[in-house]
């Protein structure tokens, strides 16, 4: 496997580009044994990138979550198609009274509309506020009237976490590590909530590095209080920008193994002018089929602009569709788990039956948020999504799932090879307007789709 080590290493750093000294990690395990690792440039000012640096993951969290319910309904404490009131009273108001979990992971619940419970961004780090708002908001309709499914970016973390609690009696950090974590051997390395002792070894954006150790200064001292340290970093923007490709980005594009496919998917020809970022990632999702309205309501919460993940506050709050931090090891050896249909190290997490269940494709028509391409459908699991790639035939993908995130952080598995992926990086950009996920994904797949060892 050092062939795919090295490849891995080459990518990583050919598309470190102009974002440099920022970096991230991939991770691959095959048949429950790490066999390839790759990462560049610096997750801190004070610390480099390696398998076990922590990272904040946005929505590819989501598959920890999931994987944690997954568990739960093994050991019979929840039911996919038993109501969520059951479990949890409050939440059958307005109209919720036999919403399932199963409606939530496959993103059928109509509970997807964040600006239906704030209109206040910074209110997302309160936690028993968030709960009491999904207990009283409605189930809606999207306006685009042909899709299958509504992707619930940020309220379904808030509807699922609070199951946890309510099913478990523990916090969702307690039950993550309880059941998840801590039969993993990863306790020290995923969390909703990081604790204030690990802040410091989160990776953040290049934007706060120039603040970086003011604001560590200020959360060593006094964990408790972090008004001055979110105040270093939210004078900062907290929204990623485009940028123009520059003439070393697109050298560094032509020189992928998946250029070639990218060229062939779009008519190009090797003597036409290289391919540009938005070229390339819209071959992956194509926002012309989503109606503006829906994809709104689900990612943009008002006063959004005033919010940011990377504050102190923000990453030691519970915002599980939105703020996981974990390890690119962490992330890869729980999906190794997952590849091995629920089993790690001879011990079963996951009951047969919920294995089957969970890693079937239960939506195949497209999502009214989610603007995925060919096939036009996330294939929802129960709560993961399909794997995206262009340049493997469909029938090479159909056992492969996970989740990725906003930021294209990713992490997945696919049973059939007995493979588990993940890509935790600290670059300032979106799933949308970034390809490094996807050369990723696009090399690993070749890559075993040519020699399984």
């Amino acid at each position: 496997m050092d062939n795919l080590q090295n490849q891995l290493t080459q990518i990583m750093t050919q598309l470190q580009l102009e974002d440099a000294p920022v970096g991230g990690a991939v991770v691959v395990y095959h048949k429950g044994q790490l066999v390839a690792q790759a990462s560049v440039g610096q997750a801190t000012p004070r610390l480099s990138w390696n398998k076990d640096r922590l990272g904040l993951n946005f929505s590819t969290g989501k598959g920890v979550l999931v994987t944690l319910v997954h568990i739960l309904v093994s050991n019979k404490i929840l039911a996919y198609d038993q109501p969520i009131s059951q479990y949890w009273p409050e939440f059958a108001a307005n109209g919720k009274q036999q919403i399932t979990l199963r409606q939530v992971l496959t993103h059928r619940s109509g509970l997807f509309n964040i600006q239906a419970i704030t209109d206040f961004a910074p209110e997302l780090t309160d936690w028993q506020l968030m709960l009491q708002r999904v207990e009283q908001m409605p189930p809606q309709a999207t306006f685009n009237e042909q899709a299958e499914s509504a992707y619930s970016a940020l309220v379904s973390g808030w509807v699922i976490g609070g199951l946890i609690e309510k099913a478990t009696n523990l916090s969702l950090n307690e039950a993550l590590q309880q059941y998840l974590t801590e039969p993993l051997g990863i306790s020290d390395s995923m969390y909703f909530g990081v604790p204030a002792d690990k802040i410091g070894e989160v990776g953040t954006v290049a934007s706060n590095f120039d603040d970086f150790d003011t604001v560590m200064g200020l959360v060593e001292a006094d964990a408790i209080n972090e008004d001055e340290a979110d105040k270093a970093v939210k004078k900062r923007s907290a929204k990623p920008k485009l940028r123009s490709d520059s003439e070393a980005t697109l050298a560094a594009y032509q020189s992928l193994p998946s250029y070639s496919c990218w060229q062939q998917l779009l008519g190009q020809k090797q003597s036409d002018a290289p391919l540009k970022t938005l070229q390339i990632a819209n071959l992956y999702f194509d926002m012309s089929g989503v109606k503006m309205q829906d994809f709104k309501y689900a990612l943009v919460p008002a006063g959004r602009s005033e919010f940011n993940y990377h504050t102190p506050e923000s990453l030691m709050a519970k915002i599980p569709a939105a703020n996981n931090v974990a390890s690119a090891d962490a992330l890869a050896k729980m999906y190794a788990m997952l590849a091995n249909k629920g089993i790690w190290q001879g011990k079963r997490l996951i009951d047969e039956s919920v294995f089957d269940e969970l890693s079937s494709v239960h939506v195949a028509g497209s999502d009214a948020i989610m603007p995925a391409t060919h096939p036009q459908s996330m294939h929802w699991r129960l709560g993961y999504h399909r794997i995206f790639s262009r340049c493997q035939p469909a029938e090479n993908l159909q056992y492969a799932f996970g989740h990725m995130g906003y930021n294209g952080s990713m992490a997945w598995c696919d049973t059939q090879k007995q493979l588990a992926v993940a890509y935790v990086h600290n670059y300032d950009v979106t799933m949308t307007t970034d390809i490094r996920q996807f050369a990723l994904i696009e090399a690993i797949l070749a890559h075993f789709s040519k020699s399984i060892d």
